[in-house]
């Protein structure tokens, strides 16, 4: 999930550093807070991440450093909810997450052209790592691509973080004659996904049958957490420029399969705890 320019940082969304208490109590929050209400209780949630093997302690002090970072606010009773600024990230993190979206060879490309001036360097380092964030590859310095499917959350992404000004979009076909193939390797980093991807199979391919509903709760919340750095590492790529036989496919598959069997026993785990 992109952050856009809120003060919230989005290593506390993203678990790009291994996957810690706060990026849980994030997807507790994203999934399944949100869908029963919006507020939870903090007893409640100690209950859920109970399941996940977290003790009330560190759930307590992750909750605070969330609450410092404005993820979430407080409510009466002793109760939380996500910061009502951040319903747009979850809602394309959502989309992201859970839709399945892959361009097709012949589809345009979206280009983001950028020059920001030494002088206004951290804007820089905020665009690309907005930018990176989004799953664009690097062609240049100043010019980064991605799948025109994701033109849209692109812009609500910079028109959030106030960059907007500083970037041009462009829609459109390549017409270098070098193979397509090898130019997409270049500019994203295949071989660095391959073994996350291939972990995160080794992972979870087990836990598809999972029926005791508290275990299906927390293999579905760390799948979630987990796929929700993986998801964007990829951006949608056409799959005739991906490496035969690409464990990105594989991953994919397994996600989707994991949420339709976990969520339903999941779900009625929840609902248990948030009546």
């Amino acid at each position: 999930m992109s952050t856009g320019g809120d003060a919230v940082d989005a290593d506390d969304l993203m678990p790009e550093g291994g996957v810690r208490p706060q990026h849980l109590i994030v997807t507790v929050f994203g999934r399944y807070v949100r869908a029963h209400g919006g507020e939870i209780r903090i007893a409640s949630l100690i209950e859920m991440m109970s399941a996940l093997g977290v003790d009330a302690g560190v759930v307590r002090s992750s909750v605070s450093r969330l609450k410092q970072r404005g993820i979430l606010v407080t409510e009466g009773g002793g109760s939380y909810r996500l910061s009502s600024s951040l319903e747009a990230v979850f809602s394309a993190g959502d989309r992201r997450i859970f839709g399945s979206r892959r361009a097709e060879p012949g589809d345009p490309w979206l280009l983001a052209s950028f020059s920001i001036p030494e002088s206004e360097r951290p804007l820089r380092h905020q665009l690309r790592k907005i930018l990176q964030r989004l799953g664009f590859g690097q062609v240049s310095g100043g010019l980064w691509i991605a799948p025109g499917l994701i033109a849209d959350e692109t812009g609500t992404a910079l028109r959030r973080a106030g960059l907007d000004g500083y970037v041009e979009l462009f829609l459109g076909s390549r017409m270098s004659s070098d193979p397509l193939e090898d130019a997409v390797r270049g500019w994203w980093d295949l071989a660095a996904m391959e073994p996350l991807y291939r972990g995160f199979v080794d992972t979870f391919e087990g836990m598809l049958d999972e029926a005791d509903e508290r275990a299906a709760f927390a293999a579905h919340v760390r799948a979630i957490t987990q796929w929700r750095r993986l998801v964007y590492l990829d951006p949608g790529l056409p799959l005739d420029l991906l490496p035969e036989g690409w464990i990105g496919v594989e991953a994919g598959r397994l996600f989707a399969e994991l949420h339709e069997r976990l969520e339903p026993a999941a779900e009625r785990f929840v609902a248990s705890l948030m009546t």
